[in-house]
C-alpha cells in the first residue's frame, strides 16, 4: 500500500478505495467540499468514527458493529442532505438541533417528497438518528441534543409511509432468452475455445513486435541488419505465391483493397519497416498476388457448430481481442449461472479455484465472500472471507475455468483486461483488478449482440432473444436459475445438462448452505410456483374437480384452506418465503397421473432433503403405487387414462415375449383399479 495515497483527517476529500479490498469495488470517497463550511469539522468528526469506531450504540435494523467502508460512502448523500437544510436554516452547530428543528426537517421532507420516493424518505430519516446515535462517539461540543430524535418514533409513523420491500424486485432474464444465452456461452466454452485462444495467443505475439510495446516491458530492442527486411519479404511473399494464398489487406468504404503492409511488417518481426518506405518497390515485389479483405492470422479454425467449422475463414487480426472478451463473457455466464454464486464473488475468483474430489468426484469451486463476512468482533471484514464449503458445481464450470486460466496470465479469472498492454492503462484510482457488475453488464450485451448479428448474417435462427430482456444484469443469473429449477426440473439445458441434476448440485453443495443465499432465491421462485398451482387446484374444486385416492380428504382440505389463508398473502423478504414453505398446507406436488400430499412420516419414496426442512420434496419420479400421500385429480386421471391406452397398443404386439405380456398386463389391471376407484369415489 502506497501511505502517500491515503487521505489524511484535514482533507477536504477522502479517498476511501484503500479501504475496499473486493477486486470487483469502484471508486469511493467523501468530498466535505460539499458540505457547509461552518458544519465541515463536525462532519469529519463525523465520518471519521463512522469509518473506525465498533462501539456505537445499535440502531433498529442496523448491523451491530462498525459499518462497511461502501456503506459509509453511500450514506453520504443523504447526510449532506441534512446539513444543506441545517445551513439553510442557520443552524452551524450539531448541539444546536433540537426537537423543533427535527420536526421542521420531517415536514420539510414530507413537503419536499411528496408522493414521490419513499425509500429516500426513510434513507434521510436513518441518517439523522445515524447521527443521533454516534454522538457520544464525538467531541463534547459535536454532539446533537440527549433526547432521542423524534422521541424514538418508527418511520413508518413520522412518514405514514410502510418502506416498500427491496427484495425480489430483480427481474427474471426470460426464459427463451436464458437458453440461448447459455447454449452459445456453452458452445464458446466448450467448441470455440481452443481456436480463439490460440488467435488471440498469435494476436498478441504481433502486438509485441511493436517497438513501443517491447520498451514498455522492458524486452530488448531488435536491430535488424540491413537488407533484412527485404530478404523476409520475398520469402514471404514466395511462400504466398506458393500456397496460392493471398495478401493481408484492408478495405476502403468504396470497396477497394490495399496491401495491409503494417501487418505483414507483424508478421515478419519488422514493425514499420514496410509501412514507411519505399512503397513502389515493394509493390513490385508482391505484383500478382491476390489482396486479401483484411488481415487474417494464420491459427486455423478446428471448432465445430453443426458438424461443420464455425467460422469459414481464420479470425482478423483486428477481432481476436473482441472474441476473447466475448468467451471471456460466456465463460462468467456459465459459472455464474450453473454455480448460483453472487455476481460479485465469482468476479472475484482467482486461478487455481477448482480441484476435482478423487473420492467422490465432485468438482468443488473455492473462493471468497463479502456479503455478511464480519471479524471476531462482528465487524465488516472488508478483505472477505473464504467460503467455508465450496460451490458444488458440474464438470462444464470446471471446464469454463480452465478455459479463463488459458486465455489470460493474471491473478483474477475476470480481469478488467485480458492483455497486458491494456490492463497497465486501467483507471488508476480504482485498485480493483476484476471487472464491475456495470462491465459485466455491457459485455453480455455485446456478446448477445455478437451473437444476433452473426446469426442474421449466416442465416441461423437461434440468435438470442431480446425481446422483454432489458438490461441484462449478471445479478439477473441467481434469480433465473432458482426459476429454472423449480418450473423446469426434468427440462433440458442447452447440451444436454439437466436441471434435475443441477438441482441435486445446488441445493445439496455449496448452494444449499444458507451462508449462499441461494436456498432463498429458490425458495422464492418455490413460493411464486406453489401459489400459482394452489390457485389453479382451488379454481378446479370450485368447478367441481373429483379427486380420489386416500389423500384425496388431506388433499381438498389444504387447498380450500391454504387458498383463503395464502390469498393476497406479500412476502417483504426471501428468507419469509423460505420460512412460509414449511406450512403443510403447500405440501402438494403435481405428478405424473397423481398428486402427492406429502406427510414425510407416510412418505413411500427417497425424499430430497431432510424430513424438517421446508425445502424437502417427494422424489415424484419414483412414485411407490401403495403411498398413502397420494391423491388423483380430474386432471390426473386424463393422464392415466393416456397411459392405459398406450399400454393397450403396446400389449397388441403379437411377437413380445410371455414376461414382458404379463408384465403389461399385470400393469394395465393397476390402471384399471385407478379409474374404476376414481370413478366409484368421485363426489356426487
Amino acid at each position: 500500500m502506497d501511505l502517500a495515497r491515503l487521505s489524511r483527517f484535514a482533507d477536504d476529500r477522502w479517498d476511501l478505495s484503500p479501504g475496499v479490498f473486493e477486486d470487483t469495488a469502484k471508486t469511493c470517497g467523501l468530498n466535505f467540499v460539499l458540505i457547509p463550511a461552518p458544519l465541515r469539522l463536525a462532519a469529519r468528526h463525523y465520518f471519521w468514527q463512522l469509518l473506525n469506531f465498533s462501539g456505537a450504540r445499535v440502531m433498529k435494523h442496523s448491523t451491530p458493529e462498525r459499518p462497511a467502508v461502501r456503506s459509509v460512502a453511500l450514506a453520504f448523500p443523504s447526510f449532506r442532505h441534512f446539513m444543506d437544510w441545517l445551513h439553510t436554516q442557520g443552524i452551524s452547530a450539531f448541539p444546536d438541533i433540537s426537537g423543533a428543528v427535527l420536526d421542521r426537517y420531517l415536514n420539510a421532507l414530507q413537503d419536499e417528497e411528496a408522493g414521490t420516493d419513499v425509500a429516500r424518505q426513510y434513507r434521510l430519516v436513518s441518517e439523522v438518528r445515524r447521527l443521533w446515535f454516534y454522538r457520544l462517539t464525538m467531541p463534547p461540543d459535536m454532539r446533537m441534543p440527549d433526547a432521542p430524535p423524534w422521541e424514538g418514533e418508527d418511520s413508518s409513523v413520522l412518514l405514514g409511509k410502510v418502506r416498500p420491500t427491496r427484495e425480489n424486485r430483480r427481474r427474471r432474464i426470460p426464459e427463451a432468452t436464458m437458453q440461448q444465452l447459455l447454449m452459445w456461452s456453452l458452445r464458446f466454452v466448450e467448441d470455440f475455445a481452443d481456436d480463439i485462444i490460440t488467435a488471440h495467443g498469435e494476436c498478441l505475439d504481433l502486438h509485441m513486435t511493436d517497438p513501443r510495446y517491447r520498451r514498455r516491458y522492458g524486452l530488448p530492442r531488435r536491430s535488424p541488419r540491413p537488407g533484412s527486411a527485404d530478404r523476409k519479404l520475398a520469402a514471404y511473399l514466395d511462400e504466398i505465391r506458393s500456397n496460392r494464398g493471398a495478401l493481408p489487406g484492408k478495405t476502403d468504404p468504396d470497396g477497394a483493397r490495399h496491401i495491409h503492409w503494417l501487418h505483414i511488417g507483424r508478421i515478419l518481426d519488422a514493425y514499420g519497416a514496410f509501412d514507411t518506405t519505399d512503397h513502389k518497390r515493394h509493390e513490385a515485389m508482391a505484383e500478382g498476388l491476390p489482396i486479401d479483405d483484411d488481415a487474417y492470422l494464420r491459427s486455423p479454425i478446428t471448432g465445430l457448430l453443426d458438424g461443420r467449422h464455425w467460422r469459414d475463414r481464420p479470425i482478423r487480426f483486428r477481432e481476436a481481442r473482441d472474441l476473447a472478451r466475448h468467451l471471456s463473457t460466456a465463460c462468467f455466464v456459465v459459472i455464474a449461472y450453473l454455480s448460483g454464486g453472487r455476481p460479485g464473488e465469482v468476479l472475484n475468483l482467482e486461478r487455481g479455484c477448482v480441484t476435482r474430489q478423487a473420492q467422490t468426484g465432485l468438482w468443488l469451486l473455492q473462493g471468497k465472500f463479502f456479503k455478511h463476512a464480519v471479524d471476531a468482533n462482528g465487524s465488516k471484514n472488508p478483505e472477505g472471507l473464504v467460503r467455508r464449503d465450496p460451490w458444488v458445481v458440474i464438470e462444464v464450470v470446471a471446464k469454463a475455468v480452465a478455459v479463463l486460466e488459458r486465455l489470460h496470465s493474471h491473478r483474477l479469472l475476470f480481469p478488467v483486461w485480458l492483455e497486458q498492454d491494456r490492463q497497465d492503462c486501467r483507471d488508476t484510482k480504482r485498485l480493483g483488478e476484476a471487472r464491475t457488475d456495470d462491465t459485466l453488464t455491457n459485455d453480455i450485451q455485446r456478446f448477445i449482440n455478437w451473437i444476433n448479428l452473426q446469426c442474421q448474417t449466416r442465416g441461423r435462427c437461434d440468435g438470442i432473444p431480446t425481446e422483454g430482456l432489458g438490461s441484462p444484469t449478471s445479478s439477473r443469473l441467481r434469480r433465473t436459475l432458482a426459476w429454472f429449477i423449480r418450473r423446469r426440473p426434468r427440462g433440458l439445458v442447452a447440451a444436454a445438462i439437466q436441471y434435475g441434476h443441477l438441482h441435486t448440485k445446488m441445493l445439496q453443495g455449496y448452494a444449499g448452505s444458507y451462508e449462499s443465499g441461494f436456498p432463498d432465491e429458490y425458495a422464492f421462485e418455490d413460493w411464486l410456483y406453489r401459489i400459482e398451482v394452489l390457485a389453479e387446484d382451488e379454481e378446479a374444486l370450485r368447478n367441481g374437480e373429483h379427486v380420489s385416492g386416500p389423500a384425496a380428504d388431506a388433499y381438498r382440505q389444504r387447498v380450500t384452506v391454504a387458498s383463503r389463508q395464502f390469498a393476497g398473502k406479500v412476502l417483504t423478504s426471501d428468507r419469509q418465503a423460505r420460512d412460509l414453505l414449511g406450512n403443510p398446507l403447500l405440501q402438494i406436488f403435481h405428478g405424473d397421473g397423481m398428486t402427492c400430499v406429502l406427510d414425510p412420516a407416510q412418505a413411500a419414496c427417497q425424499l430430497h432433503g431432510a424430513t424438517d426442512d421446508p425445502l424437502v420434496t417427494p422424489d415424484i419420479d419414483d412414485c411407490r403405487p401403495r403411498c398413502r400421500n397420494i391423491a388423483r385429480t380430474d386432471r390426473d386421471i386424463e393422464r392415466v387414462q393416456v397411459q392405459r391406452e398406450d399400454l393397450l397398443e403396446v400389449m397388441a404386439d403379437p411377437l413380445a415375449p410371455p414376461i414382458r405380456h404379463a408384465r403389461e398386463l399385470h400393469e394395465l389391471q393397476r390402471l384399471d383399479h385407478i379409474l374404476n376407484q376414481h370413478e366409484r369415489h368421485a363426489d356426487p
